[in-house]
């Protein structure tokens, strides 16, 4: 196993497979990326990695949010398919900054002082102005290293790329010679420092600041201690904290979601939809349920009233005034009446009148 115990990091590697990159070539590339990965403590409290495909336009291939292993992240990368067309390289930093750096998408929250890096693999010049968007990218805490190979623009490289540029600027001569810098990228990402040694007390999560020298945070839902040390639990149900549609319930550091009654909980486990309420055994009515906007209301059967309960039935009298329309008289039969007459008349084919 030639991985490394580097420092946690949210990478991106932004690849450019635009139509001077040959399909040879571009495969070199996808080899590289492959051994890169191997050299990296890849997982959800590590490393996240994602990788972004560029030409003339650009392709987010998968977000730091996707794979947490190493294998996923490989097999994915196989599958890459090339651009071709122009080179937009500051057209993908600007989408690294928009896309793929937020946390919907799998970066690491600010307070988690989890460095942002991007890796630009170009062979060419870029068609776009990149020193304005490279610029924003660092002013916005991204740290940019630029793999130039064969005919790509070294000033370009130097314009996009973090300082210092003896550390941040690379060039190969081929892409068959690319694979060569695995070496240097592990040098730079697995210096060994106090988090990485284990020699630091931090209960969760220790943050480098250099070789000797560190800062400890938390898990997602919990937070720093005034020791600075050790972490609580934090209310992940608090407004804003969560994604639940209608009720977060806050479970060991976490949370789930449920719905109120009359609604059910969607696959994706936090919004939901409402449900049949007058479904058998939803309900209390002890005859007709009538569903109304996730919630029910309570009839009766024809014959029958609504008790004062809302829920439970009683016959009515059929033969009441103004319930019937018997001419002379009217006899209850069930639910239902009969109509018929005094002695001396007979009732007429109508069954009403007589």
């Amino acid at each position: 196993d030639t991985a490394c115990k580097n420092r946690p990091l949210d990478l991106v590697f932004i690849i450019d497979s635009s139509r001077s990159v040959r399909p040879e070539e571009f495969e070199k590339v996808k080899i590289f990326l492959a051994e890169m990965i191997d050299t990296l403590d890849v997982g959800e409290r590590t490393t996240r990695v994602a990788v972004m495909n560029y030409a003339s336009t650009v392709k987010v291939e998968f977000p730091l949010r996707t794979y947490f292993d190493r294998a996923s992240m490989k097999k994915a990368i196989s599958h890459i398919e090339p651009l071709s067309a122009g080179t937009m390289t500051g057209l993908a930093i600007q989408t690294a900054m928009d896309e793929v750096f937020t946390e919907e998408m799998g970066t690491r929250p600010a307070t988690f002082n989890i460095p942002k890096v991007v890796i630009v693999v170009t062979d060419g010049r870029p068609q776009d102005q990149v020193q304005d968007v490279a610029a924003s990218a660092q002013t916005a805490g991204i740290e940019i290293y630029a793999i130039g190979v064969d005919r790509a623009d070294m000033q370009s490289l130097r314009v996009m790329a973090s300082e210092p540029l003896d550390e941040h600027v690379f060039y190969v001569e081929t892409y068959g010679v690319i694979e060569k810098l695995t070496s240097k990228f592990r040098e730079t990402f697995c210096a060994a420092n106090v988090c990485t040694l284990g020699t630091h007390d931090c209960e969760q999560v220790c943050v480098s600041e250099n070789s000797r020298s560190y800062l400890c945070d938390c898990f997602e839902g919990y937070a720093l201690n005034p020791d600075k040390r050790t972490c609580s639990a934090v209310d992940t149900c608090a407004p804003g904290r969560h994604e639940c549609d209608q009720i977060c319930i806050t479970s060991n550091g976490s949370y789930v979601c449920e719905c109120y009654e009359g609604y059910s909980l969607n696959p994706d486990k936090k919004t939901c939809s409402a449900v049949d309420v007058c479904a058998p055994g939803r309900h209390d009515c002890a005859q007709v349920c009538l569903s109304k906007e996730g919630s029910y209301s309570c009839d009766c059967y024809e014959g029958y009233t609504l008790n004062p309960d809302r829920k439970t039935c009683s016959a009515v009298d059929m033969c009441a005034p103004g319930r019937h329309d018997c001419e002379q008289v009217c006899v209850r039969d069930d639910l239902s009446y009969t109509c018929d007459c005094y002695q001396g008349y007979t009732l007429n084919p109508d069954k009403k009148t007589c």
